[in-house]
């Protein structure tokens, strides 16, 4: 919450030495009726107070329970003491965490008309009416997402670590393959070792892959010869019957050939994203990426050419030395192109990317914020609907992304991933397999390493590890069944 409040400041606890300058000092009461939050916020001679409360017969069942409900007081008291000493309202108000959709999904479900979650979803949080807007469509894909699925669906995400180049604002796992072609083929003789102790666990189990994804990096790195090995690999390994939606990341169109795509419909693939993140050729130069606007056309019209394939592209709001005039002309073209997806992300600079170390000139956060409304409005009137958001920390203006959709062209798995609704069983460097509680219980990731030698070399102790997948899911069988 102080982040998001002093974005590019970092608060200290001081427990020992008294603070000094700049300060909070923050309480959590306990009474039998009520649990109270109060913030003191100090700034030079002023000081401003918020407080927030719960009352206290809701801390009650889990620890995970309780813990949400403290934290939820404390961020709302320091919220409030902060606003009073005339701060900018961030447009996502009190809101700090990573999925918003957590909080509005429970309203529809409770049987809240969509005005009445509107109404408490701003009041509760100080929102904005145009995010709690953007909130309440993506629960409602949420839900019917949730609806559309068995107890015993998973998702499959493949991690491939490679891309051509390395783009400025990139702190994603990926090498240069400039730098790291030969790590490839050791490469894939690891992950298809980790994909078979992954389906063993499936099989064995009873669960069923509803969807696969391939993503990185950028999978179209691979050649057309290694996609089809991995491809048809994957094929053999898990039973894909119920499989509903085949994606694969070609973020880069210097990546895309007529003989990939070829190799991608064979095995039934029917997404595919083509990102440009931005239409214009001198923002694309100061990030770092090796081809022109143009290029992104091209390989869109080999995409088309080829058929079967559902379109996302990528866009970023605050890329450096883009203007809000630039990129509504990004907008516009991506528009007359006419994907089934268009995914508006905000710019997030986080450790490791080069932009962190002050290369390129960065838009402001009303420029950003100007982006985003164009993108929000356009869109719309274009008959996209928003079907998955979340947020990040160190994101320019505090913002969000958006994935937005024609109707009825929904990506299964980014709202699973994004609001938790089923486990993503994950290989490939850096792969997080996140195990899903769907009754309040704890969830339960298993990480592999992030950079391929240390992944090849770990491979053993990855398949190894696998085992820990059947353990949550036998202990989730014995908690169901108490």
């Amino acid at each position: 919450m102080m982040m998001t409040l002093f974005p590019g400041e970092k608060p200290e606890l001081r427990e020992s030495e008294p603070p000094e300058g700049r300060r909070m000092e923050l309480r959590l009461h306990a009474s039998e009726r009520f649990v109270t939050a109060t913030c003191l916020y100090h700034d030079g001679m002023a000081a401003y107070r918020g407080r927030a409360a719960v009352s206290a017969s809701a801390l009650t069942g889990s620890a995970v329970h309780r813990d949400s409900l403290s934290q939820q007081i404390l961020k709302l008291a320091i919220y409030r003491a902060v606003l009073r000493s005339g701060r900018k309202k961030p447009v996502w108000g009190a809101l700090s965490g990573v999925r918003p959709g957590k909080l509005m999904s429970p309203l529809l479900q409770a049987g809240c008309t969509d005005a009445e979650a509107l109404r408490r979803f701003q009041a509760e949080y100080d929102v904005s009416p145009e995010r709690a807007r953007l909130c309440l469509d993506a629960s409602h894909a949420t839900l019917s997402a949730d609806a559309s699925l068995r107890k015993e669906d998973v998702c499959l995400y493949i991690g491939i670590p490679f891309c051509p180049t390395r783009c400025a604002y990139c702190s994603f796992v990926s090498q240069s393959v400039e730098k790291s072609m030969a790590l490839i083929p050791g490469f894939l003789t690891a992950l298809e070792q980790e994909l078979k102790a992954l389906a063993k666990q499936v099989e064995s189990l009873g669960l069923r892959v509803v969807s696969v994804y391939m993503g990185g990096g950028t999978p179209t790195t691979l050649s057309a010869q290694q996609l089809d090995r991995l491809l048809e690999k994957t094929e053999k390994l898990f039973d894909l019957s119920a499989l509903r939606e085949c994606t694969v990341e070609a973020g880069r169109p210097d990546t895309i050939t007529p003989e990939k795509l070829r190799v991608l419909r064979t095995h039934g693939v029917n997404r595919i994203s083509v990102n440009p993140q931005t239409m214009s050729d001198s923002v694309l130069e100061a990030i770092g990426r090796k081809h022109s606007a143009g290029d992104i056309l091209r390989a869109l019209e080999q995409v088309r050419r080829t058929g079967g394939f559902d379109v996302n592209m990528d866009l970023i709001a605050g890329l450096p030395t883009d203007t809000p005039a630039g990129f509504r002309e990004t907008l516009d073209t991506v528009l007359r192109l006419r994907p089934e997806n268009i995914t508006v992300h905000t710019l997030s600079i986080k450790r490791g990317a080069r932009l962190r170390f002050g290369e390129g000139t960065l838009p402001a956060d009303e420029a950003v914020a100007e982006m985003l409304d164009y993108a929000n409005r356009r869109l719309r009137e274009s008959g996209y609907l928003p079907y998955y958001l979340y947020r990040q920390k160190n994101m320019s203006g505090g913002f969000e992304n958006v994935g937005w959709t024609i109707p009825n062209k929904e990506n299964l798995y980014n709202i699973c991933i994004m609001e938790e609704l089923c486990s993503i069983l994950a290989a490939g460097a850096g792969g997080s397999t996140k195990l899903i509680r769907r009754d309040g219980g704890k969830n339960e990731r298993l990480v592999s390493p992030k950079y391929p030698t240390e992944y090849i070399g770990a491979i053993d102790r990855i398949c190894a590890d696998k085992d820990r997948i059947t353990d949550f899911y036998r202990q989730t069988e014995q908690a169901d069944s108490v």
